[in-house]
């Protein structure tokens, strides 16, 4: 996986790879993967070339580039069933949903979640508490 801290670079990875596939050109596996949930969010499509732009949650914005990451993370995630038991939740909130786009959401809702208060609070992760976020969306 791509992996920088730089946000610029980050989100012209993003970028590159969404352009790449409108020019129909090759693309590699995280590229292929970025594109497929920008596929998913037609409302990121104008979005994804503006690199420089801010979003301010507490507007009611939400960032593009920080949403597809989620994704993937939580698709990487899956694919390696880390945290164990993972894809347990996923198929459990599924068998709820019936929408696996909606599943992928309410997860990324509680990834989400255990960021901000890590780095709200200057704490490492917390699993146990992103864990117990998923119990909560099973019921």
């Amino acid at each position: 996986m791509f992996y920088t801290q730089d946000r610029t670079e980050q989100r012209q990875f993003l970028a590159n790879a969404w352009q790449k596939y409108l020019d129909k050109k090759t693309l590699d596996l995280l590229e292929t993967q970025l594109t497929q949930v920008i596929e998913m969010h037609p409302e990121y499509h104008q979005l994804i070339s503006n690199i420089e732009s801010d979003y301010f949650p507490e507007q009611g914005e939400v960032n593009p580039f920080l949403h597809i990451n989620l994704h993937l993370s939580l698709r990487e995630q899956l694919s390696i069933n880390q945290p164990t038991g993972i894809q347990d939740y996923y198929q459990k909130i599924l068998h709820k949903t019936k929408n696996p786009h909606e599943v992928e959401h309410r997860m990324m809702d509680c990834i989400a979640e255990m960021i901000f208060s890590s780095q709200k609070n200057n704490t490492p992760m917390n699993h146990q508490a992103y864990i117990r976020c998923l119990e909560v969306k099973i019921r």
